[in-house]
């Protein structure tokens, strides 16, 4: 059975959730899960297309392995950012990740994963 349905409605609901700790003013989480989200859209589309071997947490990674490149590779760079820095409080030399990340930086990954999710699910809906 091809579960990439599921891992395509898990990014739609991470995106929600990831916009709901924005306007709570939650950055690092924004981060994180848009991240996340980010993930699992590029994960529902290697599922799709019956590469569900790839097994790593690196968007661009993933993205290399699918031979994508343009805005999906641009935003996918963005997130891998926040993999271990949204989370870990010792990931900068000082200051846990909540004081660190910024208003800003969460904006442009929420829009970052939103990209990736329209655009894997236009794919998907075109192809289906």
């Amino acid at each position: 059975m091809n579960r990439y349905q599921d891992w395509l409605r898990q990014a739609q609901n991470d995106l929600e959730w990831a916009a709901h700790s924005l306007e709570g003013g939650f950055y690092s989480q924004t981060c994180f899960i848009s991240q996340q989200a980010g993930e699992k859209a590029l994960k529902a589309f290697c599922h799709f297309k019956g590469l569900d071997t790839i097994r790593t947490h690196s968007l661009y990674q993933i993205i290399k392995e699918l031979e994508e490149n343009g805005l999906l590779e641009q935003n996918a760079k963005q997130l891998d950012l926040y993999y271990i820095s949204a989370r870990y409080p010792d990931a900068f030399p000082a200051g846990a990740p909540f004081e660190m990340l910024t208003q800003e930086q969460a904006e442009k990954a929420l829009e970052a994963a939103r990209e990736i999710f329209l655009t894997i699910a236009s794919r998907i809906e075109k192809t289906d």
